[in-house]
């Protein structure tokens, strides 16, 4: 299989925008509750953030909270549904590589989305995943 309606780079970047804001809303209003202060530096906020990031997709159909009001959401190239494993490759071990190739990986991933034809990212090879616009087949 391959992939098929594939999302662009301004779609991606909006939605991921979309999903920053409100990550960042949404850890403030706790981060106000729990210490007092909307801007701390506190490990446990970052860990909410990340499984925003690796739980959402995987129980609602590849979308997170950007993605959906876009239009799009991350699938997996063999057509079987998103699962925590993917996520983790995406998600983690995509991260870790753009941290040791110091962001030249971030640079030539977003290249990537906008000059090919699939749109994939080194992420996506990773995880064997693309970003597409074609609604999930529900079980």
């Amino acid at each position: 299989m391959e992939a098929q309606n594939s999302a662009g780079f301004w779609v991606r970047l909006g939605a991921a925008i979309l999903d920053g804001i409100f990550i960042s809303l949404v850890l403030g209003v706790i981060s106000l509750i729990v210490y007092g202060q909307i801007f701390v530096d506190a490990s446990p906020l970052d860990l909410l953030a990340l499984l925003y990031y690796l739980i959402l997709p995987v129980v609602w159909y590849g979308y997170t909270l950007g993605k959906r009001a876009l239009g799009i959401r991350i699938a997996r190239i063999d057509g079987e549904k998103v699962t925590i494993g993917t996520m983790l490759l995406r998600d983690i071990v995509g991260g870790l590589v753009y941290a040791v190739t110091l962001g030249i990986g971030l640079i030539v991933s977003a290249f990537m989305v906008g000059l090919r034809e699939d749109n994939r990212a080194i992420h996506d090879f990773i995880a064997g995943t693309y970003v597409t616009y074609d609604p999930p087949e529900y079980d």
